[in-house]
């Protein structure tokens, strides 16, 4: 194992790391003035100590931290095993949130699914940003709604946009908000469509475009709210 590699796969560095970036986080939320909008329903089941799927665009991840009551209920966050993923995982984990690391092998998720029931069953909401780990950007697995489909449960979509910032060179043109004098809007709102539980192929796929156009269609809101221009696919 190569020098470099030792110090990127070091503990210490990327707690280090970590730490920096949760920081970043907090200067962001605190130098920021923020609307929060559409949260009355979650935060009243959140009280209630029942869970939901929270929903997210991997491109909005940067606030994530702030997107849940976590004064309310708890919530499991899952991220990707690999590296990028991991750190995001060491992020949330400072802010109180748990974390479950999804890997690209099927039997893993497979198991990573019963655990995710297993901890709705135990009253705690599960977050995924749907396009991810990988992409493509904006497109939305199906994954949510067979967690929705198996639990019965509902599910939000939640966004953010902030005035001042600027999009990372990353396939998902992460927003990056200016951490001093801004504004900001965290924005949610249920996805109201019913999963059956014996749903098909086409009715699921036809239910995917359904969350998906809502995902965009909130994240466009927020971002015309603060003056933003609304995301538009590449090319």
């Amino acid at each position: 194992m190569s020098i470099r590699k030792k110090i990127a796969d070091s503990e210490a560095v990327l707690n280090w790391t970590a730490r920096r970036i949760a920081s970043y986080i907090r200067m962001v939320n605190r130098n920021t003035q923020w609307q929060r909008i559409g949260y009355e329903e979650l935060d009243q089941l959140a009280d209630q100590g029942e869970p939901v799927i929270v929903v997210l665009w991997h491109q909005r991840l940067a606030q994530s931290p702030y997107f849940f009551p976590l004064d309310k209920g708890r919530i499991c966050s899952i991220t990707s095993s690999a590296r990028a993923g991991s750190m995001v995982g060491r992020v949330q984990k400072l802010f109180g949130m748990d974390t479950i690391a999804m890997t690209s092998k099927n039997a893993n998720n497979i198991a990573v699914s019963r655990e995710v029931i297993g901890k709705i069953k135990r009253g705690i909401s599960i977050g995924i940003a749907a396009d991810g780990p990988r992409g493509p950007e904006r497109v939305l697995s199906t994954v949510p709604l067979v967690w929705a489909r198996t639990s019965g449960k509902r599910v939000f979509g939640i966004t953010f946009s902030a005035r001042h910032g600027s999009e990372a060179g990353t396939w998902d043109r992460l927003l990056m908000p200016r951490p001093w004098r801004n504004q900001g809007v965290f924005l949610c709102r249920e996805w109201t469509e019913n999963v059956p539980r014996k749903a098909s192929e086409e009715e699921l796929e036809t239910l995917r475009l359904s969350l998906e156009a809502h995902m965009n269609d909130i994240t466009a809101e927020a971002d015309r709210m603060v003056g933003r221009e609304p995301w538009s696919p590449k090319g």
